[in-house]
């Protein structure tokens, strides 16, 4: 059967703004467990934000003054992300712009490339002097079209035209790097956790100035009430008796 590409999302790398996808498919036999993936796939543009700088060497140069951006003629870095015992994640990055898709692990990695290539040039060809002023999440989702025209091209390993694309060679590609989920997600996990651990820090800390502040006031209360009531007993009862 065809394992073809199950998520795709193309993202600005910069700040992990994404600015089109193509989720799963609900027929999808695994659409249940891709909504874990999609998330994922999420975490890692921004774990690629937070990276940006060290990302920057992978950016292909653009006119600042026109602010346009083109797909890089220079040969790209393919990264594979395994992800548990069934699924990887495939990303490139090109001009400021991150290309992801999430495939079967039996799904041929060549292909998954060839898939992420076409996507980079016609996006970078068509939306790339947009990208740098895009504003709003999935701005450019009406790529989704030819996301998912591509996509039906990949969508069985044994046809005669991927099969031929097996057999040719890799060209234009400078080097495959293979990771762990845990390894791409890891620090940006590690940072989620510190600025929830910060905020929830913060949350205590305001409860428990307020639960300070009604403690004082229930304190000063229980202290001098009973000094008023009888000081506004003792007036009561002179203002009925002489003053009235």
């Amino acid at each position: 059967r065809g394992r073809m590409p199950k998520i795709t999302m193309i993202g600005r790398v910069s700040d992990g703004l994404p600015l089109a996808a193509s989720m799963a498919d609900e027929k999808d036999a695994y659409a249940g467990e891709l909504e874990t993936y999609e998330r994922q796939a999420k975490k890692i543009l921004r774990s690629l934000a937070r990276s940006s700088a060290e990302s920057q060497q992978q950016f292909s140069p653009y006119d600042v003054n026109s602010g346009v951006m083109t797909a890089s003629n220079a040969k790209q870095t393919f990264v594979s992300v395994e992800s548990g015992d069934f699924f990887c994640f495939h990303y490139v990055i090109d001009a400021n712009v991150c290309f992801l898709t999430l495939t079967e692990k039996a799904y041929p990695r060549r292909l998954a490339y060839d898939y992420l290539d076409e996507l980079r040039k016609e996006f970078l060809s068509v939306y790339g002097a947009q990208v740098p002023g895009a504003t709003r999440p999935y701005e450019f989702i009406r790529f989704d079209s030819f996301i998912q025209k591509t996509k039906k091209l990949y969508s069985d390993s044994r046809t005669q035209r991927n099969l031929d694309k097996l057999n040719s060679e890799l060209k234009d590609v400078h080097s495959i790097m293979t990771k762990n989920i845990n390894e791409v997600l890891g620090r940006g996990e590690r940072l989620e956790v510190v600025a929830e651990k910060s905020t929830r820090l913060n949350m205590e800390s305001k409860r428990y100035a307020s639960q300070a502040a009604k403690a004082n006031r229930m304190r000063i209360l229980r202290a001098y009430g009973p000094l008023g009531v009888v000081g506004f007993v003792t007036l009561f009862m002179i203002w009925w008796f002489y003053l009235r």
